[in-house]
């Protein structure tokens, strides 16, 4: 009974400390294209042992104390890597433009809200979109009121009256009876 108390307790504990997924630009995302062409470890290591050796002949029986302690650096060099000076020139020109990307799409949103100026976590963020205006048949684009499916549905619709699935009779109206057998 104590233990299903425990299981219950701690699933409900779990439960708080979930969180919801974020969404993100996968286009920002580096991927796997980061750079390595080596790496350095420390690793400070201590292993304490303690032993008894017991034999049938008791002048075979001792213990053992064994206390070991190591630091280690270690450097691996990556062969063959990829990451060149080109590559990495390469890379940095990319972040830019998805920087820049990124920018040109959300600088108008930004310019149009005011008390992003008087916020000053927004700060870079307004000073990387002044002078980015948005062009003025992006301004002045008028956008379709309403949902965009059923608006193309009834222009098709209009467009082609009796053709239409959930208009068009698929049998005649004065068909009785059973539908007929299949034929193999």
């Amino acid at each position: 009974m104590i233990l299903k108390i425990l299981i219950a307790i701690s699933i409900i504990s779990v439960c708080f400390l979930i969180s919801p997924a974020e969404a993100r630009n996968e286009y920002l995302n580096n991927g796997y294209n980061s750079c390595r062409s080596g790496e350095v470890e420390v690793r400070i290591d201590q292993d304490d042992r303690n032993y008894k050796y017991r034999d049938y002949n008791y002048t075979d029986n001792y213990d053992g104390i064994s206390d070991d302690r190591r630091v280690t650096l270690s450097f691996r060099k990556f062969l063959g890597s990829a990451c060149t000076d080109e590559f990495k020139e390469l890379q940095m020109e990319n972040m830019n433009l998805k920087q820049q990307l990124e920018l040109f799409k959300m600088c108008g949103k930004v310019n149009r809200n005011p008390s992003l100026e008087l916020n000053q976590n927004f700060n870079l963020l307004v000073a990387k979109c002044k002078g980015i205006m948005p062009t003025s048949k992006e301004k002045d684009q008028e956008r379709p009121q309403g949902n965009h499916w059923e608006n193309l549905k009834n222009q098709y619709i209009k467009e082609n009256p009796g053709d239409y699935m959930g208009t068009k009779l698929l049998l005649p109206k004065d068909f009785e009876g059973p539908l007929p057998e299949p034929t193999k």
